[in-house]
């Protein structure tokens, strides 16, 4: 049998809206790429939150949950779209429905484990989040294994985990933010997640870049237009041309960005050790 995948796609209208402006990919298709990568022919529906509250079937009609970024904030529980969501991955825990996810994901479901989530006082980490470095947890536990001590990814959040929930264990951080990967087992569930996007690749941060044009030079990120579409041309001419010595010097960037294979190995750990030895306990049962 398949295995069955939910795919929770956070964003609001407006960001749904500045994204296709933009030409970028919303979660759910970035995440349906990385999914079908590794697992060719896994079956995934998608929630829209913005599109119904209510979620098309509960967590433990699936394999698992995914759960992409979003232009939401973890800490307006009265917002519906964030009370819908933290009231499912709640759910999530409760059922023992294992679960993935990025950026907002890592926050939504740190919430509903009691956790808090609250604006990084330094501001925007964008583009990539440098020096990531395991804890000492983090070099022992298998959604890490593989993974250099020391590495990048693509990034974009405003908010971090600043409380971490019972029964979580912080697994890598970095200067500027502390939580960048973590394990939350709550209830009777286990929940794998990190701040950073694996998803992305260079060609879908240029579009992100582009979608936050106006706001990023407002925060002092780019001199001027030229100089934001400067930086984008750098990032698509090296996401063509990957060999490229000079923009990879350039720009900074290493193999733990441009390979899909060390860029997923979370997720890929995570199909390994959570996923597939689930599924198959279950079809023999």
């Amino acid at each position: 049998m398949p295995i069955r995948f939910l795919i929770v796609e956070g964003y609001t209208p407006q960001g749904r809206d500045a994204y296709d402006a933009a030409g970028m990919s919303l979660g759910d298709a970035l995440y349906a790429r990385m999914l079908t990568r590794w697992l060719p022919g896994a079956e995934y529906a998608v929630w829209r939150p913005r599109d119904s509250v209510n979620p098309p079937a509960g967590p433990e009609n699936y394999d698992a949950v995914l759960w992409t970024g979003s232009d939401l904030n973890a800490y307006h529980r009265d917002n519906p779209l964030v009370a819908a969501q933290v009231a499912f991955a709640a759910r999530t825990f409760e059922t023992g429905t294992p679960a993935f996810g990025s950026c907002w994901g890592l926050q939504v479901t740190a919430t509903a484990a009691g956790g808090e989530v609250s604006p990084n006082p330094r501001g925007r980490e964008i583009g990539v989040a440098r020096r990531i470095q395991l804890t000492p947890e983090g070099r022992e536990h298998p959604m890490l294994r593989g993974k250099p001590a020391v590495f990048d990814n693509f990034s974009s959040h405003l908010d971090e985990v600043t409380r971490v929930p019972a029964g979580a264990v912080v697994l890598a951080g970095n200067d500027f933010t502390r939580v960048q990967a973590m394990e939350i087992s709550h209830a009777e569930g286990v929940f794998w997640g990190v701040q950073y996007h694996p998803e992305y690749d260079l060609h879908d941060m240029t579009r992100l870049i582009a979608s936050r044009a106006q706001r990023l030079s407002k925060e002092g990120f780019f001199l001027d237009a030229d100089d934001l579409e400067r930086y984008i041309g750098q990032l698509e001419g090296l996401h063509r041309e990957p060999d490229r010595k000079d923009l990879r010097w350039q720009l900074d960037i290493g193999e733990d960005l441009i390979s899909a294979e060390i860029r997923q190995l979370e997720f890929r750990n995570w199909l390994k050790y959570m996923v597939l030895p689930r599924a198959a306990g279950a079809c023999n049962v």
